[in-house]
């Protein structure tokens, strides 16, 4: 078992955010790396825009990321031991596109209630200041839910561009990854990350998010997987894990999702963005 330990733990209350986290070996990430080019190689664009969303519904190797024992291990010590995945999202910042992720917090328009869930960002790619990995605003989280301006932009990675303004760059932390390791952070804490200013591609994957069986969606409808433990609530549909790459009928599974998936991040909104 590999389990959070105490001075994980009190990171995690005291910063709103745990890393780094050893998960698998560079190598396991090279794999996972060829399995997601080769989907963008088979089908192009199928990765791109707001089809960067729930690709473990489609790749065995993403979706056994998801389903990981030390991962499981790490979000059990923070939610409980009943653990669903409610999605996932894949980051890629290609070299010389721009592309960035303005500072916001995930519960402002994720609409996951009560905030008995977690999000694992792991790293394919190494993660690090110059190719743009994340940075946290350390115990932000503590404070209530903060006001977000929408500012639309093709190059932010982020659906509507929800920002927090002024946030003090200065006590925010980068998370620096090695490819195989990973971070966990609240829902409540401001994060953001900048441009990918290397010749190499960084690639995230995101578990957005574990949650546990209590937690319902209100802003619209999730399908989720059960990682471990049991449901005894069933506030979602149950959807199955992909057992070859890319099949036509998980194809369609994952363009639903992406579409429910779209209206929970537009809500409200009289705009919406490419992603």
């Amino acid at each position: 078992m590999t389990y959070l330990s105490p001075n994980q733990l009190k990171q995690y209350e005291n910063e709103g955010f745990v890393s780094p986290i050893n998960i698998f070996s560079k190598e396991k990430a090279k794999k996972i790396r060829d399995e997601i080019e080769l989907i963008e190689k088979k089908i192009p664009k199928e990765l791109e825009k707001s089809g960067r969303y729930n690709a473990h519904l489609i790749s065995p190797l993403l979706d056994e990321v998801t389903h990981n024992p030390k991962i499981l291990d790490a979000v059990q010590s923070l939610i409980g031991k009943n653990i669903l995945v409610c999605g996932t999202t894949l980051f890629i910042k290609n070299p010389n596109e721009k592309g960035f992720v303005s500072y916001h917090q995930d519960a402002k328009y994720i609409g996951l209630e009560p905030l008995n869930w977690v999000t694992a960002w792991v790293a394919i790619t190494d993660s690090n200041e110059h190719n743009g990995c994340m940075r946290m605003w350390s115990g932000s989280h503590k404070d209530n839910l903060k006001d977000h301006d929408q500012k639309f932009n093709e190059k932010n990675l982020l659906t509507r561009g929800q920002t927090v303004n002024n946030v003090p760059k200065e006590k925010t932390t980068p998370l620096v990854l090695e490819a195989g390791q990973m971070s966990l952070h609240h829902p409540t804490v401001v994060h953001g990350s900048d441009l990918n200013k290397s010749n190499n591609r960084r690639i995230g994957f995101v578990i957005q998010s574990y949650i546990g069986t209590n937690v319902k969606q209100v802003l619209g409808k999730n399908s989720v997987q059960i990682a471990r433990g049991k449901d005894n609530f069933n506030f979602h549909e149950i959807i199955e894990r992909p057992k070859v790459l890319m099949n036509k009928n998980d194809l369609k599974i994952k363009k639903q999702e992406n579409d429910n998936l779209q209206e929970i991040f537009y809500k409200g909104s009289s705009k919406k963005g490419t992603y």
